[in-house]
């Protein structure tokens, strides 16, 4: 028998397939799985239920009745989710991005009708449009009945400064050795605040510090600490007579990370802006930040620093505006630094840590019958 003959009698055995099979599952015939009676019995179930709450929703529209309102003639059922009847899960997602997307189309045209009737939106309620109201909140400060508080101010501590009787030197300082974080944040301070010049303390008491910042004719300290090399908080403190103002330091962004040059801020004295202090307290503590910059801005330089205040923080932003040629619109590129002030304590008079006399200070825990909705500032 030849080799040929020999090599046609060897029946080649098929190789197992390594390829996994892709689509839908098939049976042994090839054909695509069919629905069980379940599936159909599922899905039935769920469109009678969709339909009875439509057909329930239509009769309360009928009588008059809101959506969110109580029927006291209608006996109420848990409500059943329809989509807990079909037991498929591609079929069940299908049906709810199907109802989201009519939801969403339909929220669309009532907003299109709503803004061609001139109907005004109605306002996102916000932890801050929703706070407490303060016994001590000053709405307008001309109105005839607001003559207390005109007489307070007129004869505060700032009240010099505000009349113009003489302009602000300021003295940052802090302690003997600061990390290069807490001593950029200084020199950004003494960049942005004109007349003012940052001093190294070492490890002077910070009544004698005053004492002799009295002598050279300073009208305000500001001391920075810090913790874990970065700073942490903010010593205000109002010469000649107080008060002083504890500040903790949050979200601080130098120029690197808001990828600014110190180059781009100018020597010209900035505009300053005050935002939202509405108490009492609130406009002590924006009186004393402002009287940290000169009264008379340069507006060819075109800055302005603007303390907000939302929810007792103060946001601290330094920008540069700039017109257009009409004249219409501005451009803001922000400068930088950028970080957050929370108010600890006010104090009457010079930093005293020991026998001073606080006009308001936190509390670490809420009181119980204070509410999350209550600012003081």
């Amino acid at each position: 028998m030849s080799s040929n003959d020999s090599d046609s009698d060897v029946e080649m055995e098929p190789k197992p397939s390594t390829s996994k099979g892709k689509g839908k599952k098939k049976g042994d015939d090839g054909k695509p799985k069919r629905k069980r009676l379940q599936d159909y019995l599922d899905e039935k179930a769920a469109r009678e239920v969709a339909e009875r709450a439509e057909e329930q929703l239509r009769q309360r529209r009928r009588r008059g009745l809101a959506d969110d309102e109580d029927d006291p003639e209608e006996t109420t059922f848990p409500m059943i989710n329809p989509f807990n009847f079909v037991k498929n899960k591609e079929i069940r997602h299908k049906q709810f991005k199907r109802m989201q997307t009519a939801k969403r189309k339909e929220e669309k045209a009532t907003k299109k009708t709503r803004k061609l009737e001139g109907i005004p939106t109605n306002p996102t309620h916000t932890i801050e449009s929703m706070r407490e109201k303060d016994e001590t909140t000053v709405a307008n400060l001309e109105g005839e009945d607001q003559e207390e508080v005109m007489n307070d101010l007129a004869n505060d501590e700032f009240c010099e400064y505000y009349q113009k009787s003489y302009e602000p030197r300021v003295m940052i300082t802090f302690n003997a050795t600061p990390h290069h974080v807490t001593r950029k944040f200084a020199s950004l301070l003494q960049r942005m605040i004109p007349n003012a010049s940052t001093f190294r303390r070492n490890k002077t008491q910070l009544k004698r510090v005053c004492k002799s910042a009295i002598r050279e004719n300073f009208t305000d300290i500001l001391v920075v600490n810090e913790n874990r090399k970065k700073p942490e908080g903010l010593l205000l403190i109002h010469l000649p007579e107080g008060p002083t103002a504890h500040f903790k330091i949050s979200n601080f962004k130098d120029l690197k990370d808001l990828k600014r040059k110190e180059s781009d801020i100018s020597t010209h004295r900035p505009e300053v802006i005050l935002n939202n202090f509405t108490t009492r307290l609130g406009l002590t503590i924006g009186r004393m930040l402002g009287a940290l910059f000169h009264y008379e801005p340069e507006f060819r330089g075109r800055r302005a620093v603007t303390f907000h205040n939302q929810r007792d923080y103060i946001f601290f932003r330094h920008h540069l505006y700039e017109f257009d040629k009409n004249g219409k619109r501005v451009k803001l590129r922000e400068l930088g630094p950028r970080f957050t002030l929370k108010l600890r304590s006010l104090q009457v008079g010079l930093f005293d840590g020991k026998c001073g006399d606080y006009e308001w200070m936190i509390t670490n825990k809420r009181h119980q019958m204070e509410g999350r909705r209550r600012f003081f500032l």
